[in-house]
């Protein structure tokens, strides 16, 4: 079963959320999908046990057979390939790795080496198999190593796996949720974590996924995010009140799901809430 934790933006207690139901959860699988500037690891401190790179195939010319024809380069949807003084020119940084400028090539003169845009890291913390995807930096997407990361759990069914989902609403936010069984949307109490809300309940709508939401630094204030969620029929399965011994805890990297019983029964609650919604 795959759990996805999103936000609309950085920063509202996705990676939070995300940890903490992992941990409560047991025997399960952690994917950090936010190759970007993955943190979960921080939380489950525990030593690396190996790393596998994630490659991409890029094309290079065999220029003694190349004719110049430009099939590839007006083939190329990205305009990673150019035919500059008679010869052709591959922009690797923005090659989209689909190998259809090979396919094309009517003289047989493009090959493809591998090229590595990141790596992923795993860990095992208490029980958690910890899977960390990191995008090295300047590369373009990281969309190859999101799709390295839900191969890992491709055949493991028999555990939940909760995918710590990159912020936004962008194509590797797709990628990290399109198998997901669930979503979870973590917002904050502002009209602008409502806006980020509202983007991102969109993103999971168009997906037909099944959705709560954890409302996130809540006050007695008036909460725009939770308003939403009540116009919108969206369940709010929890809510994490601002509490400053919670936010010291999570700036040190400390599960509160493992130091404190009423936060690990509450991670509890929420794991049980998701699992009832997708037996009905």
């Amino acid at each position: 079963m795959k759990i996805a934790v999103l936000s609309g933006k950085g920063g509202t207690g996705k990676t939070l959320v995300a940890t903490n139901l992992s941990f409560s959860a047991g025997e399960s699988i952690y994917l950090d999908c936010d190759v970007e500037e993955p943190n979960g690891h921080l939380f489950f401190n525990s030593p690396i046990t190996h790393k596998e790179p994630v490659p991409l195939l890029i094309p290079r010319v065999i220029e003694d057979l190349c004719n110049g024809c430009m099939k590839c380069v007006e083939f190329c949807q990205f305009n990673a390939l150019a035919y500059i003084n008679n010869k052709l020119i591959v922009f690797d940084k923005i090659c989209h790795s689909c190998g259809g400028c090979k396919i094309v090539c009517p003289q047989s003169s493009i090959y493809e080496i591998e090229r590595d845009i990141g790596h992923i890291e795993y860990r095992n913390y208490k029980g958690v198999e910890v899977y960390t995807g990191i995008l090295n930096p300047g590369e373009e997407s990281g969309t190859k190593v999101i799709s390295k990361l839900m191969n890992i759990v491709e055949n493991k069914d028999d555990k939940i796996c909760i995918i710590d989902s990159p912020p936004g609403s962008a194509c590797v936010v797709m990628d990290s949720i399109k198998d997901a069984d669930y979503c979870i949307l973590v917002a904050e109490p502002s009209i602008f974590g409502s806006h980020n809300l509202a983007m991102v309940h969109q993103l999971v709508r168009l997906f037909n996924k099944p959705l709560g939401c954890v409302l996130n630094k809540t006050t007695e204030e008036i909460n725009p995010s939770k308003e939403y969620c009540d116009n919108n029929n969206i369940p709010i399965l929890m809510d994490i009140p601002f509490d400053m011994d919670i936010s010291l805890l999570n700036s040190k990297g400390i599960l509160i799901s493992e130091i404190n019983e009423d936060y690990k029964l509450k991670f509890n609650v929420l794991l049980n809430k998701i699992l009832m919604e997708l037996i009905k």
